[in-house]
């Protein structure tokens, strides 16, 4: 019943930079992790970023020192900076959030639609 709105994808020169922002909505819940996920064609969904409700972060290899997890807690939003973008980060970028219902503690496990970032000269 958690509804994950993202935006900010869209298409870019390498070098360049974007923003993805993530929105959770619809019900009440205690957030442990929220992260971001991509998947390239032909590829298995990788992990690229997360980051816990006491800030801490992780970053894949690939992006570490060019992509900058963030969130606002009160909010339920999650936001991913994106710099020096390469062709190789071109994915579908997924929105993850992970916590527990507010009013029962049950699990909360969802994901976003996907956002489509294609780095391209």
């Amino acid at each position: 019943q958690v509804h994950l709105v993202e935006s900010g994808g869209g298409l870019v020169q390498p070098g360049g930079s974007l923003r993805l922002s993530c929105a959770a909505s619809g019900s009440l819940f205690s957030i442990n992790t929220m992260g971001w996920y991509r998947q390239a064609p032909g590829k298995q969904r990788e992990l690229v970023a997360v980051i816990t409700r006491g800030g801490s972060t992780n970053y894949a290899d690939s992006v570490q020192g060019r992509f900058t997890i963030s969130r606002d807690i009160a909010k339920n939003t999650v936001y991913l900076q994106m710099n020096s973008l390469k062709p190789e980060d071109t994915a579908v970028y997924y929105c993850n959030v992970y916590g527990n219902s507010a009013l029962t503690r049950e699990p909360v496990d969802c994901w976003g639609q996907g956002t489509q970032v294609t780095v391209s000269s």
